[in-house]
This record gives structure tokens, sequence and C-alpha cells, in this order.
């Protein structure tokens, strides 16, 4: 698979990206340690050589998968790790960063990610200058090589921005969530910033496979995702598939593939893609083989204009 710069940052990564929130079992239903790894190491097996991960999913059980599937080969693969809310004050920073050097079994991580900003989750608020004068140190150790932010507004990125060098945004996006497009993406451009898209597959309902009546389990949080549970919303999208289904045929992809291959073909962006298993994985991967004229990227946009234009200003998916 082909690979791209990650900003301006001598990190290379590529344009599918393995997700892995579902390998630290909170929040998801029917998980199993075992097919995690498998589906890992089917994602390296198939070119997808940038694994995203955070500390918070199932507080560092993720990166233990991590690395338990792909150690062997640590260097070619590409770890993107995230700290969370409630670390970032200055020594904690440092300290989370050193837990999940060691539950990943590495001595640096490739990109180093801010999850959420200061003071969202009910955490405290930091100065982003306290937090970045920490993530620069980390850089300049070596720990980290390049300094990425998730789920910042336009606004708190510039804000960022002023005290180091930010070489990856990750918002919500996709062919059904396009809010990264308004704000995000034109400054992205502007200053060379990869966008690392999340649910890039809207929690999977770019794949097709949930009919109109679909209801998940309480604890699955895509029960609280806007996109399934308003009924409105549900209704929109089913339609919108329904009309992307013959351009999938005719492309010689199914629906997931067509929808990353419209993402990775958006200015400055790459798609963060989860799976529960390897063959999951192994189809995701295809979708960078997958070629769309402008005609067919034309069309694929106006189906899914119907269903992002209703939605309200919040970027958050979910109603949690």
């Amino acid at each position: 698979m082909e690979t791209r710069l990650l900003g301006q940052s001598d990190v290379q990564i590529t344009p599918i990206i393995m997700g892995t929130w579902q390998a630290g079992k909170r929040w998801w239903v029917g998980i199993e340690d075992e097919d995690s790894v498998k589906a890992i190491r089917a994602a390296y097996e198939s070119g997808i050589t940038t694994i995203d991960t955070a500390e918070v999913y199932g507080d560092g059980h993720s990166e233990r998968i991590v690395a338990e599937a792909v150690s062997d080969v640590r260097d070619r693969v590409v770890y993107a790790s995230k700290v969370f809310a409630n670390h970032l004050k200055y020594d904690l920073v440092l300290e989370a960063c050193d837990r999940s050097l060691q539950n990943l079994k590495t001595d640096y991580i490739d990109l180093y990610q801010i999850h959420w900003p200061s003071g969202t989750w009910d955490t405290e608020i930091v100065p982003i200058e306290e937090t970045m004068r920490a993530l620069n140190r980390l850089k300049d150790e070596g720990k980290i090589r390049a300094i990425g932010v998730s789920n910042f507004s336009r606004s708190q990125l510039e804000e960022a921005s002023q005290y180091g060098r930010i070489d990856s945004v990750q918002p919500p996006y996709s062919l059904l969530w396009r809010k990264a497009e308004k704000e995000l993406q034109p400054y992205c451009m502007e200053h060379n910033i990869s966008i690392l898209a999340y649910s890039s597959l809207a929690q999977g309902l770019l794949t097709g496979k949930f009919g109109i009546d679909h209801q998940f389990a309480a604890e699955d949080n895509r029960s609280k995702n806007k996109l399934f549970y308003q009924k409105e919303n549900y209704q929109r999208v089913q339609e919108a598939l329904d009309k992307l289904r013959p351009i999938a045929d005719r492309t010689g992809c199914s629906l997931a593939q067509l929808s990353l291959a419209w993402l990775i073909a958006q200015p400055q962006t790459h798609a963060i893609v989860g799976a529960r298993n390897a063959e999951q994985v192994i189809a995701n991967s295809q979708a960078a083989n997958v070629r769309l004229s402008a005609e067919d990227l034309a069309e694929i946009d106006a189906i899914s204009r119907p269903v992002n234009e209703p939605l309200d200003d919040n970027p958050v998916m979910w109603d949690f």
C-alpha cells in the first residue's frame, strides 16, 4: 500500500489506518482478544502499517493488544496513540506517555495525540501551552516523533499550533458525517496538517449491514450514536445507502470500500477503520485500490448531502 507523509514530519502513514478502539473492549460487545490480535496482524500483512490506539481504550488494554500483535515487526509499523483529557498537566502527560510506551513495548511512539481538549468529559482545564510544553519535551527526547490532536475545533487547533508543530488532527469524518469539511479541512490544507478520520464507516453504517429496524444493546456505544438512534437520521441514511449501492456495483467494490475510497480521496485525509476480525481488515485494505472518477466522486457527494445537511452543529457523534 502506498504511504503518505504525516503533516510536515518524516513519518510515513498509510491512507487506511487500523483503528483499535474495539480492541480495548470497553463500550463494545462481543470482542475477543484473540480476534483483535488476528485482525491487527492481518492489517499489517495487508499493507496497513499504521495503527491507531489510545491509553483510554480499556485502560491500556488496546495498546497491549497492539503490542501482542505486531511488536515483532515494530520497525515496520507506525504507532499512533493518545493521552486522555484527564492527563493534560505537564507531569501527567509525561507519565501517560511512559505508560503507553510500556504497554506498546516500544521506546518511541510515532504519533502522540491529545485525545480530547482540556475540560471535556468533566476534566480539569489545563492551558494548552502547558500540555504542548510536555509534548515538545517528549519529542525532543525522542519518545515521540510527531504531535497530533483529536476532537479539536479549528480554533483549538490554531491555539495549539502557537506552541509547537501539530502534524495531524483526528475528527469524526465519513460520508455520513462531514462536519470536518467546514472549518478544519481548509485550515489543514493551508498548513499541511494530515486529517486522520475516525468513525470513517460511521461505526459500520456504511457497510450497509444494519437494516432499518436494527437495535443495539444498551452497553454498545452505537446505541448513543445520533445517526443510529435518531429515527429521522437513520431513515435518511438508509435512503442514501440505497443510492450508493449501484455505484459500488459498477465500481466492483463493496459499500464500505466505496465509502473509504471516497474518504481517502478528500484533501489531506486518511481513514481510520476498526475491525472485529481479519476478514473485515482484509476487505478494508482493498479500498486503497478502488479508483473513483471525478464523476463518481461528485455523484457520491450529492447522495450524501441530504444526510449531512439536517444534522446539528455539534461535532460529537454521540449523546453520552
